[in-house]
């Protein structure tokens, strides 16, 4: 199968691989003849296809020119071959190590790599992404789709009312939609990141390349440790010499909580009574919390945000599969609304 996706591509050896993604894709690892090391992976889902599809069409996007301006190294694609209904791709390997949110430490080491590729990121000509056919949004259609994904979520009836007020003031607070969208990666998390010691080497995982409000990669980045948060933050507002003001650190909080409102319609959408009960329980949680807690607003007239590092360990602790169909690979769903504008599959 490999040898027909690349051609001139002579195996010498196989293995299987894999990254925390079970049940997605059948993967393994290919050692050539030459030393070359590619990974191929056959998706097991629709979920998978669609995803691995749009992650084709951003990785053809990121071309040469573009890739010279990051500090880290994107997969590359090498070839595809067609299996049973499906197809295999063919990357090229990246080497390096993984991390986990809590095991990025403060300091002038990997939190400060971390800030500056993700300044890296967005400060990318935005011109490309657009020419590729990859979603655009302004910041208007940024706010528009956040309003759309709380009132879809509301309108399930299983958002308490004190959690649909807060976001919908959040939503209304103008002041805080008030950006310059930039490339963003869309879906990053810490399991996106491939690292070699304090360095930040790779950036897996492109399927929501888009231009969007910066905030939404950095949502996960203040699960860290306060100090490595800092750290991080302060090396990215150094890089893109912007600053990371009240408005961007809110509005990255608010795409932390409703991150749960994601896994509510991710278990409507696919009919998943188990997924519903989880986050139902953590939206109750969240309830507890905002009364209990009295620091970080997510506007002047909302009360205060469930800490980004409860969030994460909520849903890490859910009885469902955040790695099942249709639930993102890294930073957890797409955005809902959004998704209306993406490509779903990559050209042929």
């Amino acid at each position: 199968m490999a040898t027909s996706a690349v051609p001139g591509l002579d195996v010498s050896g196989t293995r299987s691989y894999s990254t925390g993604r079970q049940g997605d894709y059948d993967s393994a690892l290919l050692s050539g003849r030459d030393g070359r090391q590619l990974i191929i992976r056959v998706p097991t889902s629709q979920g998978a296809e669609t995803e691995q599809s749009a992650d084709l069409l951003a990785l053809r996007a990121l071309t040469t020119g573009i890739r010279s301006r990051l500090p880290f190294e994107v997969p590359t694609f090498a070839g595809q071959a067609p299996v049973g209904g499906t197809r295999a791709i063919v990357y090229d390997f990246l080497p390096g190590d993984h991390v986990s949110v809590d095991g990025i430490p403060a300091g002038d080491g990997l939190a400060v790599s971390l800030g500056r590729a993700l300044a890296a990121i967005h400060s990318l000509p935005t011109s490309f992404v657009g020419e590729a056919g990859l979603p655009v949004l302004s910041a208007p259609e940024c706010h528009s789709s956040t309003s759309s994904l709380i009132e879809t979520a509301t309108g399930t009836g299983l958002v308490p009312t004190a959690l649909r007020d807060r976001w919908r003031e959040a939503v209304g607070d103008t002041s805080l939609w008030q950006f310059q969208p930039t490339v963003i990666n869309g879906a990053l998390s810490a399991d996106s990141l491939l690292i070699d010691g304090e360095t930040v080497v790779g950036v897996l995982g492109w399927s929501a390349l888009r231009v969007g409000d910066p905030a939404r990669d950095l949502h996960w980045l203040l699960a860290m440790n306060g100090d490595a948060t800092e750290s991080a933050l302060g090396a990215y507002a150094a890089t893109r010499q912007i600053a990371t003001d009240r408005q961007f650190t809110q509005r990255a909080m608010l795409y932390a909580e409703l991150e749960i409102a994601r896994w509510l319609l991710h278990g409507r959408e696919i009919h998943n009574t188990a997924i519903v009960d989880d986050a139902v329980q953590m939206l109750d949680g969240l309830v507890d919390r905002v009364h209990g807690d009295s620091v970080n607003p997510l506007s002047p007239e909302t009360g205060p945000i469930l800490a980004v590092s409860d969030v994460e360990a909520m849903l890490d602790r859910t009885p469902g599969d955040r790695s099942s169909d249709d639930y993102g690979h890294f930073g957890g769903m797409k955005p809902v609304a959004d998704d209306q504008s993406e490509r779903s599959s990559a050209s042929e």
